[in-house]
């Protein structure tokens, strides 16, 4: 493992970290696995996410015992409500979730305490207004209960000027082959070189949609930093299939990363990210690909649920992903072994799967888009310009009303 300096923190963080909302989903014993690999591996940075008491129990589990041996992250404003996550900026629930988390976890301090999901100037100056979140995590860092402060987001521009600010010593960003030609990347990295703020890339597989079969890929602008910015690409054609290795190699030769945290929900998908660390430079070798990420759209659902909360309760993510795959398919392949990503982040790596398989997925969802009041909330919260109504429509049409 190759440690980086953590901007002016001068932490020494695993040049390869682990994003653990794939783990939400899982069984305390693979949680555990994963955890246990991870840090034997040399992985010392985690970013924990996680707004639901339970998963929250089933990370603490696996970090019983090892806090000396691992740095520790949580995000002030991301919370769960109802079995639905959510972003808060109320400064009392924000505190609730906080000293929750640091119960569950066990620990009376985090490492870097993130201002959750900034996109927008106007979300900025609410966090930074008189009694705001940063406030509190300044009060935190004065406890003792946060060393760190950080932001996370997914807006080039309004990134560059939180950097620029000197309000936080880490910033959490998308990097990966799918964000090389947005425009205001490299100004944003080079200013957190310049302000020594620790960038932790995440979503180097572009929320998995770089490690997809086939040609045709979709890489979302909250997958690549471009948020509430025009023109954002939704579909890129390229000439070959990418490994772990080649995103993280392109990850880790950017300027400014200290270290990236791709979201393992197995062993399997962990080995696969640490082979980065045995394999050959031809293996690495991205730049046979690197072209295909030029030309830009928008659009496309990325199954993240910044939407929710849904009034009537409806995985708007999940169904969407569903939907996404049924217009995909074809009418020849069937694959087996298909897998898919937690409900809320969509599927990780998208095989073929027979209708009659993805209907009765539909099927077993509690809510269906049937259920859709059109009230408009989700389009108003959607970073992404995606249709939302009109998706659900047509999930209707293909799920429910077709034979």
């Amino acid at each position: 493992m190759e440690y980086r300096k953590l901007g002016r923190t001068a932490l020494d963080v695993s040049a390869i970290g682990l994003g653990t909302e794939y783990l939400m989903e899982q069984p305390q014993d693979t949680v555990t696995a994963v955890v246990h690999k991870a840090i034997a591996r040399g992985i010392n940075y985690f970013d924990l996410v996680a707004p639901d008491a339970p998963s929250r129990d089933k990370l603490g589990a696996a970090f019983a015992g090892r806090r000396e041996q691992v740095l520790l992250t949580a995000h002030l404003g991301c919370i769960e409500r109802g079995g639905q996550y959510r972003v808060t900026r109320d400064p009392q629930v924000s505190e609730d979730f906080f000293l929750d988390y640091l119960r569950r976890y066990g620990t009376d301090y985090v490492d870097v305490l993130f201002l959750h999901n900034n996109n927008s100037q106007e979300d900025w100056e609410r966090l930074t207004e008189p009694g705001g979140l940063l406030d509190l995590a300044r009060r935190f860092q004065e406890e003792g209960k946060a060393r760190f402060i950080g932001l996370s987001g997914h807006n080039a521009a309004v990134a560059l000027q939180v950097v620029e600010s000197g309000y936080i010593d880490v910033l959490m960003f998308p990097v990966s082959l799918a964000s090389d030609a947005v425009p205001g990347r490299e100004a944003l990295q080079d200013a957190c070189v310049a302000h020594n703020v620790g960038l932790v890339a995440m979503k180097p597989y572009a929320g998995g949609n770089l490690l997809r079969e086939g040609h045709i890929i979709y890489a979302e602008p909250y997958q690549m930093g471009r948020t509430q910015m025009k023109g954002a690409p939704t579909r890129f054609e390229k000439t070959a299939t990418l490994t772990p290795v080649q995103c993280l190699a392109y990850v880790l030769s950017q300027v400014g990363v200290s270290t990236t945290v791709p979201g393992c929900e197995n062993l399997n998908e962990l080995a696969e990210a640490l082979a980065y660390w045995h394999a050959s430079e031809e293996e690495k070798d991205f730049s046979a690909v690197l072209p295909a990420f030029k030309d830009w759209a928008s659009g496309q659902c990325v199954y993240c649920n910044h939407c929710l909360p849904c009034p009537m309760e409806i995985d708007i993510g999940k169904t969407l992903s569903l939907l996404d795959e049924a217009q995909r398919q074809s009418t020849t392949a069937v694959q087996a072994d298909y897998e898919a990503g937690p409900i809320g982040h969509g599927a990780r790596r998208l095989g073929r799967r027979s209708m009659t398989t993805l209907r009765a997925d539909y099927d077993a969802l509690p809510v269906k888009a049937s259920d859709c009041v059109e009230c408009g909330d989700c389009v108003e919260r959607c970073p992404f310009e995606v249709d939302i109504i009109a998706e659900m429509h047509r999930a209707v049409e293909i799920f429910e009303t077709a034979t």
